[in-house]
């Protein structure tokens, strides 16, 4: 069974990843004593791979998909494909290559699917999102600018409007809420923990690794837990939701 990432990705919060990716190479390279040559070859390079993720992207007007009778549109995948394309590349893989681009185009759809039909059971069972809570994801969006001016450049490079992104954020929010009521990932019991730390721990000894003991890490077992826990109650509750859903694949 494919691994969903229910997560919304804007336009707008791709931009600023790679953005903060950016910043934090250029502070790598300040801080180095590196030759410019060198500078120069890297700074080409990182180039260079902007042009080949770029080139996976779609015309924004694009239709995706088609799910029951939403529409999903070129914006939506290049905001998740930028996600996608960013997670591989701090995995330490390259998601330009032939196979690993169809495997994200692939993730991509089955995101943008899963995240639809979960915000249409969202909107059904009458999930909101409030005005107040919508400006506070705005403003922490937006203290990721140094000033007013970077934020709209941001945006308006996005492709998106300010309205569109207030929409964004509110099906982001409606889809977190329902989430937690109606795909509670449960509780983790002691000996789900144990077993975890066990592995954990036999792992650390073929490597040589020093093991904290149990109580230090708990709450980070217990975590990882919950997530997995959750990924696995969210994957069969979307393909329950597919049964008796129309789904049309465009691209």
């Amino acid at each position: 069974m494919k691994k969903i990432m229910f997560i919304f990705v804007t336009g707008l919060m791709a931009v600023v990843l790679a953005a903060c990716g950016g910043n934090e190479d250029n502070k790598v390279a300040d801080n180095s004593n590196k030759a410019n040559t060198e500078e120069n070859e890297q700074q080409k390079a990182m180039d260079d791979m902007q042009k080949k993720l770029e080139a996976q992207q779609i015309d924004e007007k694009k239709t995706v998909a088609i799910v029951n009778d939403t529409k999903i549109l070129g914006i939506d995948y290049n905001g998740t494909l930028a996600s996608i394309q960013g997670q591989m590349q701090q995995m330490g893989q390259d998601p330009t290559s032939k196979e690993a681009a169809e495997q994200v185009k692939n993730q991509t759809i089955e995101n943008l699917v899963g995240q639809t039909l979960l915000l249409q059971e969202a909107n059904k069972k009458s999930y909101k999102a409030s005005e107040a809570d919508i400006n506070k994801k705005l403003e922490e969006l937006k203290k990721r600018f140094k000033t007013e001016k970077e934020f709209e450049s941001a945006l308006k490079k996005s492709g998106m409007d300010m309205k569109t992104l207030q929409t964004q954020i509110a099906d982001g929010i409606k889809l977190n809420q329902y989430i937690e009521k109606e795909v509670p990932a449960g509780e983790i019991t002691d000996e789900e923990i144990q077993k975890a730390y066990d592995q954990y721990a036999e792992q650390g000894k073929t490597t040589g690794q020093e093991i904290p003991k149990l109580e230090e890490v708990k709450p980070q077992i217990e975590q990882s837990l919950q997530q997995q826990k959750r990924q696995e109650k969210l994957t069969q509750h979307v393909e329950e939701l597919k049964k008796n859903a129309k789904i049309e694949i465009k691209i």
